[in-house]
């Protein structure tokens, strides 16, 4: 089940006003032109930031998202009608055949067991086509990004048009290095709106792997690892993978 920030519809719906430099989703476009591809698939699309810009450069896009509030959002966005939107995530996708499948922000680390990591990508795969490419970030799990995730350093005050002061800021961090390979870390948000007072809180959990157990997933499911960049928005915290299925597939 999506996480509260991007199902509740309030949340969803101001998502975008609290994070509004995307700029981390230039290297994507880039990467888009740097390999020709015509046909993307948007795994964890969101509120379809990413999709939109693609779409808008002509590119044929899928983006598929759990959560029914964040396509809502997506769907009111300029060139929202020239992308193919569906409700659900990589292993319900109808037959596809893209040039290149995408994972942006944080989606890799929401999947948390080694199951659901293995069935998502199943269906990337699935769905690109013979020599397509497969490109997501991660972040390295030794720069322990999460001890930044404090209500210090994330507190902030945003006038959001037709909305008012919005107020939202990290409400604490929880770390788990025993549940399996690899680090866990579950972090609780929250968002206040002046107008009214509501208080509304969403929890998250991510699964920080490191390259190795990375490689020996990616091994199994079918791709062939091209090479892994730095992430020219946060340099040296992230993993960059660049990746393919095969084309005598």
């Amino acid at each position: 089940m999506p996480d509260n920030i991007f199902e509740h519809p309030r949340l969803a719906a101001v998502y975008d006003p609290l994070d509004p430099d995307r700029s981390d989703l230039d290297h994507y476009a880039a990467m888009v032109e740097e390999f020709g591809a015509r046909a993307v698939l948007d795994v964890g699309c969101g509120t379809g930031t990413f999709a939109t810009m693609l779409a808008a450069r002509g590119v044929d896009v899928v983006g598929v998202d759990p959560a029914a509030a964040s396509l809502d959002v997506a769907r009111g966005k300029p060139h929202a009608d020239a992308v193919t939107w569906i409700h659900g995530d990589a292993t319900t996708l109808p037959p596809l055949q893209v040039d290149l499948a995408v994972m942006t922000g944080n989606v890799a680390q929401v999947f948390l067991t080694e199951e659901e990591w293995a069935a998502t990508l199943a269906g990337v795969r699935a769905a690109l086509r013979p020599g397509g490419r497969f490109v997501f970030e991660t972040r390295d799990p030794a720069k322990e990004a999460w001890r930044r995730w404090t209500r210090e350093a994330t507190h902030a005050v945003v006038d959001v048009p037709g909305v008012g002061e919005v107020e939202s800021w990290n409400d604490g961090t929880d770390v788990e290095e025993d549940r399996g390979p690899g680090t866990y870390v579950t972090f609780r948000g929250v968002v206040r709106f002046a107008s009214d007072g509501a208080e509304l809180r969403s929890t998250s959990t991510l699964w920080f792997r490191g390259r190795e157990l990375l490689d020996a997933s990616l091994e199994a499911a079918g791709f062939v690892v091209d090479e892994v960049r730095d992430a020219p928005d946060r340099p040296g915290l992230e993993f960059v993978y660049v990746t393919h299925r095969p084309a005598e597939d």
